[in-house]
């Protein structure tokens, strides 16, 4: 099993090495986002006290969005017929969906340091201890699996690349821009309040500000109420339950797929 995921791994890195396009995506656009929200938005959401508070929320979406670079991919292996050689192969079923997250999870770490350094360069700081940050990336990388096993049951489950592409962004954006990683979640309104403070993606947001020290700007209510006060836990358990769902179900979809 492990044999095998990491020869997938290793054949789509090299794919990786052959379209370095695909390195540029997963590191031009959290360069975008982090630019276009802390200058476009920052000066009038609270300036420096807003660019702190905004990465942790940056980190989260980036996570999320990486999931398409999944879904993207395991529907153009299925497409391409890569599957079926797979297939005649005695190589673990799982091994092959697995392999495609790990190559993924790969990538994304390497954007997330470009946001790091971005963030550095934008003027935003760890005031927390290194055991504090060592947690909140942990939450970010453990909810990034989970968003990557997301994106493989999506893939999975798309007939072909471009309704992949479609479906996925179908969900990304409302999950990301209904939370609190760019705004307080009290400046919503009613029903959207409520969804965005039990939101994952706001908890993960939270316990990685919590944790790097990046408190909200002085015009933002605090987060209040019991996800915000468990948030760690709560972002912990949300990641937990998906790859518990995700991961029998991509299986399950992987052999209903590669036995039409």
């Amino acid at each position: 099993m492990f044999t095998d995921t990491a020869v997938i791994v290793e054949r789509n890195l090299l794919t990786v090495r052959r379209i370095p396009t695909l390195l540029v995506s997963a590191t031009i656009q959290p360069l975008m986002f982090v630019f276009l929200f802390a200058y476009v938005f920052g000066a009038t959401f609270g300036g420096h006290s807003y660019r702190e508070y905004l990465m942790a929320g940056i980190f989260t979406q980036t996570v999320v969005f990486n999931a398409a670079f999944t879904t993207v991919g395991l529907a153009n292996d299925m497409s391409d017929g890569i599957i079926d050689r797979l297939r005649s192969m005695p190589m673990s079923r799982l091994a092959v969906i697995a392999g495609r997250v790990g190559s993924d999870m790969l990538l994304g770490l390497v954007g997330l340091t470009v946001m790091v350094i971005s963030g550095l360069v934008i003027g935003w700081r760890v005031h927390g201890s290194l055991a504090d940050a060592a947690i909140a990336f942990g939450v970010i990388i453990l909810f990034a699996l989970a968003m990557a096993w997301v994106g493989a049951v999506t893939g999975l489950i798309a007939p072909n690349v471009e309704v992949a592409q479609s479906i996925g962004f179908l969900w990304m954006f409302p999950v990301t821009f209904l939370s609190s990683a760019f705004i307080s979640a009290a400046s919503l309104p009613g029903p959207l309040r409520t969804i965005a403070e039990w939101n994952p993606v706001t908890a993960v947001a939270t316990t990685s500000r919590d944790h790097l020290g990046n408190g909200a700007p002085s015009n933002f209510v605090p987060p209040s109420g019991w996800v915000a006060d468990h948030a760690l836990a709560y972002s912990i358990g949300w990641s937990v339950a998906i790859l518990a769902v995700c991961m029998p179900l991509s299986l399950m979809l992987y052999r209903r797929a590669a036995s039409r």
